[in-house]
């Protein structure tokens, strides 16, 4: 399969990779710096992300995944003291890079025999905490815009879904606080392998609750 995945750099970006091309996929890595190989694209430049859509379309015709990894996180004691600026750049993040890649990509992954997007969303988005007005509210952004496009995707045998946890983690953060639990959170391991069942199922605008799955602790 071709899978393209935004955001690649990062810890879940890495972690998709390798159990992607542990099967022998073909993974396209994107990330704003284009670090370790990855493929260098400035997400909210609508003329860049169009133009990786036609260099993948030139050269393998569709995309029979998407992986939207793009993400960050700004908060607040109260909610008196929410930045605005904040938001602003969360918006950026979390809302305006799905949207462009959305908006490019969809031909290609309506092309595939069994297209599958996702997005990682989180709990803040149900019942965000006032210093996480911001980042629960870009994040709910993201989640209706998501849905909206699997509602596109309908029949045509493509499916958009929404993973949501608590927060994620990865070996660097346990190997730097040991004697934390991280209770509730998932894996990147875990969410590599909840992203490969997507093709195990048809459901077509869901939320996916990994916050009670294996690994999760």
């Amino acid at each position: 399969m071709i899978i393209l995945v935004t955001g690649a750099g990062g810890p879940a970006g890495r972690a998709v990779t390798r159990r992607f091309t542990g099967q022998g996929h073909t993974v396209i890595g994107v990330d704003r710096s284009g670090a370790d190989g990855l493929l260098a694209v400035d997400l909210l430049d609508t003329d860049a992300v169009r133009d990786l859509a036609r260099d993948v379309a030139a050269e393998h015709g569709h995309v029979d995944g998407i992986v939207h990894l793009v993400g960050g996180w700004r908060g607040s004691k109260t909610f008196a003291e929410t930045s605005l600026e904040d938001w602003a750049l969360l918006h950026d993040l979390l809302i305006r890079t799905l949207q462009h890649v959305t908006l490019a990509f969809e031909p290609l992954l309506k092309a595939a025999e069994r297209g599958r997007f996702a997005i990682v969303s989180a709990k803040a988005a149900e019942r965000p905490t006032q210093g996480n007005a911001a980042y629960g509210t870009a994040k709910a952004a993201s989640e209706a815009w998501t849905l909206a496009f699997a509602d596109a995707l309908e029949g045509t045998g493509a499916t958009a879904n929404v993973l949501v946890v608590k927060a994620l983690v990865h070996e660097g953060m346990r190997e730097a606080s040991p004697e934390r639990a991280f209770p509730g959170f998932t894996d990147v391991d875990d969410l590599a392998e909840a992203v490969e069942r997507l093709w195990e199922t048809d459901a077509n605008g869901t939320r996916i609750d990994l916050t009670a799955g294996p690994g999760t602790g």
